[in-house]
């Protein structure tokens, strides 16, 4: 039994959901964001709330269920909040910067790495060590960091590398020099 996919959605105040067709559309200040409802799975807005209804209790209906809420659930939270994912690079010469809406990367490359945000998403640098990805699609933002993420992935002796804000990356000890024996 999907006990996420029963508990309502509150919607904040700005915030409107229409449903047509199987396609639940959620609007706010942030933007508009569209949910594609699986079959058997409906959705209804009372009182400021939206309810999130299944047809049955087969178990592919239970899942989808679930996760038709949670999609939804994202949806309202990102047209009202937004959603962040801020990085930071480690290592000696590794700096980030920004030409126009793309970000420019050297990590230790031969060249530069430039990379294009997706649509809908922001793509900020702070200072040069620490770069933020915000946007109202949950999806499109964790996409985006991880193919930020993906240039130079941190490595486990020293740490270098690009890696998520709070992200604990476990160290390995280095080789040592033997004893004298042969």
């Amino acid at each position: 039994m999907s006990r996420i996919g029963l508990k309502p959605v509150v919607l904040p105040a700005g915030v409107t959901v229409t449903s047509n067709d199987g396609v639940v559309t959620v609007k706010g200040a942030k933007g508009e964001l569209s949910v594609k409802l699986p079959a058997n799975v409906s959705v209804e807005v009372e009182d400021g709330t939206l309810h999130v209804r299944r047809a049955s209790e087969e178990q592919h209906n239970v899942m989808m269920h679930g996760t038709a809420r949670a999609n939804i659930a994202n949806a309202v939270k990102g047209v009202s909040e937004g959603f962040k994912k801020e990085l930071e690079m480690n290592g000696t010469g590794y700096h980030a910067s920004m030409k126009g809406t793309s970000l420019v990367l050297a990590v230790g490359y031969s060249h530069e790495v430039v990379i294009e945000p997706k649509e809908g998403v922001k793509i900020s640098c702070t200072d040069e060590t620490h770069i933020a990805v915000e946007g109202c699609d949950k999806q499109k933002v964790g996409q985006t960091a991880a193919l930020i993420r993906d240039v130079r992935r941190p490595e486990p002796y020293k740490g270098k590398g690009i890696k998520y804000k709070g992200e604990v990356i476990i160290r390995k000890e280095g080789k040592r020099a033997s004893g004298g024996k042969k």
